[in-house]
């Protein structure tokens, strides 16, 4: 195609090529995050104790010394994502990297870790039906996972052990991170509650938090089979197998976090009246669904919180057959499942505390 007349064009085509080529390449930096969290840099540079040289962090991956340009420009790489730092550390103003906040996440020991996650949503069981959205937009699959394996996302996970056992993993990390926020500044969403039921609670990480800051709060746990296979409760913790679609086990509130952008919306609104059933007192005797999950809102978010909510969006299409709602659609599936109202906190960055009424 010939470029226009216009004395700005060349430039602005330019501009788009590297668009464009950013577009193209952004996998990369989810790989090399990646490849870093399998190689350990995070935990090495941490037990280092200051900042690392590259032939220090060369010995201790004890990688191929004819690699070790390799790892030059796979931590260049990483340092220009922010995942690292450098900095010089002699006269002779050798360079040395050092952890960021973002890294510091990402240490297997800390007690809010990223990691596991990062390794979860990387694994080529996700990542590979991205492949096979343009397939699935004209066969009859549900979704592109199902077009590419032949069976749904929970189907596969409870054929696959090493996958599902990578999976809880990972959504235990983030239900760390999401549970200590909401007993810190999310207290009044609790209190005053005696009995909660974590629906796809997973392996209990978030309603063990959540029993453990409430004294005489008592949760129960509801996942699949595969999943509280094995595991044990406590006290004020237990665990029960089924399907949320069949029945809930009846509380004076009912927490589901990040469980309805994993379904359309006529199954959501299934959820929600088992939810409604469940819900043993009045919303003024405190009986509520309480939710964890993204509102999208255009208007009132940075462009790179969009931007990764769209991603999720674009992950529930490819794996499920979810999606992330804005407010509008929130209320129009609590209205369609009886209740009456609701209140969004936004509070937890990307996600929000969404209260809902009978």
């Amino acid at each position: 195609m010939a470029l226009p007349n216009a004395v700005d064009s060349t430039q602005e085509f330019l501009d788009a090529q590297t668009h464009v080529w950013n577009l193209t390449f952004n996998y990369i930096n989810s790989m090399s995050l990646k490849s870093a969290l399998l190689l350990g840099i995070p935990d090495i540079i941490h037990k280092h104790g200051k900042p690392i040289t590259l032939s220090q962090l060369a010995d201790a991956l004890s990688i191929n010394n004819a690699k070790s340009h390799g790892l030059y420009r796979l931590m260049r790489f990483l340092v220009h994502s922010r995942i690292f730092d450098k900095v010089n550390i002699s006269d002779d103003e050798e360079e040395a990297y050092s952890l960021t906040t973002t890294s510091r996440l990402l240490l297997r020991d800390e007690p809010l870790s990223f990691a596991p996650f990062a390794l979860a949503m990387t694994d080529p069981i996700i990542v590979d039906p991205f492949h096979n959205v343009m397939e699935w937009f004209k066969d009859e699959s549900p979704s592109p996972f199902v077009t590419r394996n032949g069976m749904n996302f929970w189907e596969n996970a409870n054929k696959d052990k090493n996958f599902n056992q990578v999976f809880n993993k990972g959504m235990a990390s983030d239900a760390r991170f999401v549970g200590s926020i909401l007993v810190d500044k999310c207290k009044h969403v609790f209190e005053g509650l005696k009995t909660v039921v974590d629906v796809g609670g997973g392996t209990g990480t978030v309603a063990k938090i959540v029993a453990d800051a409430f004294s005489g709060l008592k949760c129960v746990v509801l996942e699949l089979p595969h999943v509280v296979a094995g595991l044990e409760g406590s006290e004020n913790l237990s665990f029960v197998s089924g399907d949320m679609f069949d029945s809930i086990p009846s509380a004076d509130a009912v927490f589901l976090k990040w469980i309805f952008h994993d379904w359309g919306d006529e199954d959501s609104v299934k959820i929600l009246e088992k939810c409604k059933e469940a819900i043993l007192p009045s919303k003024e005797s405190g009986g509520k669904v309480i939710i964890v999950e993204i509102v999208l809102d255009y208007e009132k978010q940075e462009d790179d919180a969009i931007e990764t909510q769209l991603s999720m969006d674009m992950l529930m299409m490819t794996l499920l057959t979810g999606k992330e709602r804005t407010e509008k659609e929130w209320a129009k599936l609590f209205y369609a499942a009886g209740f009456q109202n609701y209140k969004i906190t936004p509070i937890l960055g990307l996600r929000s505390v969404i209260e809902v009424f009978p």
